[in-house]
């Protein structure tokens, strides 16, 4: 088993696992440490757990309870392996979400399209191919299972006064601290709220997580930055808050549809560049 740790937060923690166990591989007893769900996105294994057997398959969720014992089997493996991508929760996290016990102690849901696109979703947050945060996929991952499992519907409720106060609040303090590292319980804290509710709120009051709020903030000041200032794109793009510049580009040209340096020259009185995105729009 090779797991990578993707991200570690307060209260949560993503893994990727990627097993290469054959069927000749003999079985052996684990626990699970936490509250968890892990997405599989290829390959397939059997679980046991409390006297009960689940055969995975991708898009299945294994779900985890604290204490557990579980033992994972390869018996219909064909040699390629399997992949998870696992989040593990803390107790006050999950009792944030919902305290339903009996959810977790499941074993594991089969692939579900509500469930599948959040864990498609998450992949494509590990990979950089979206500006949503992974903890954000996660929190929302967890809460929808809970809601399936409980048999809750979902529906979008009307945000009270002072939670339409603390997102702006939020918005605000993601606006001045844009530039900083930010992770959502830094964020969540700022307005005393949990990063659950802190992101439920946000989301419901301004119809975009923290993440994508936090990024576009980045990405108007390196617009700015791009059109009015002379530093060097790698300068710009750690200036305005991005981890790497490769990060910053792809974001960017996934924003604007144009890479940071044909928008500087756009800026600058290129005129073809502007006329080609208008052209692309008007055909699409």
């Amino acid at each position: 088993m090779i797991s990578t740790t993707l991200l570690r937060s307060g209260s949560l923690r993503v893994v990727d696992r990627r097993c290469e166990a054959l069927p000749s591989d003999a079985p052996f007893v684990e626990m699970h440490g936490d509250f968890s769900l892990s997405y599989v996105r290829r390959g397939t294994f059997g679980y046991r757990c409390r006297g009960a057997a689940f055969e995975l398959v991708a898009g299945s969720i294994l779900v985890g309870y604290p204490g557990d014992e579980y033992v994972c089997t390869h018996d219909h493996a064909r040699g390629d392996g399997d992949e998870c991508l696992s989040f593990h929760m803390t107790p006050a996290l999950v009792e944030a979400i919902g305290d339903r016990p009996e959810v977790w102690r499941r074993g594991c849901v089969p692939p579900l399209p509500e469930l599948m696109v959040l864990g498609e979703l998450a992949q494509a947050a590990a990979e950089g191919r979206t500006d949503v945060g992974l903890d954000e996929i996660g929190m929302a991952l967890a809460s929808r299972f809970v809601d399936i499992a409980a048999g809750r519907s979902t529906a979008r409720s009307e945000a009270h006064a002072r939670d339409r106060g603390r997102a702006v609040e939020a918005a605000r303090w993601l606006d001045a601290h844009a530039t900083e590292a930010i992770d959502l319980t830094s964020a969540a804290r700022a307005v005393g709220l949990s990063p659950f509710h802190f992101l439920r709120v946000f989301a419901n009051v301004l119809g975009v997580t923290p993440h994508q709020y936090l990024v576009r903030a980045r990405l108007r000041r390196a617009a700015r930055l791009l059109a009015d200032d002379s530093r060097s794109i790698t300068d710009v793009a750690f200036d305005v808050g991005f981890g790497d510049l490769s990060n910053f580009v792809r974001t960017f040209h996934r924003a604007t549809g144009v890479s940071p340096g044909s928008f500087r020259r756009a800026a600058r009185g290129d005129r073809k560049i502007l006329q080609e995105r208008l052209t692309a729009r008007c055909l699409g």
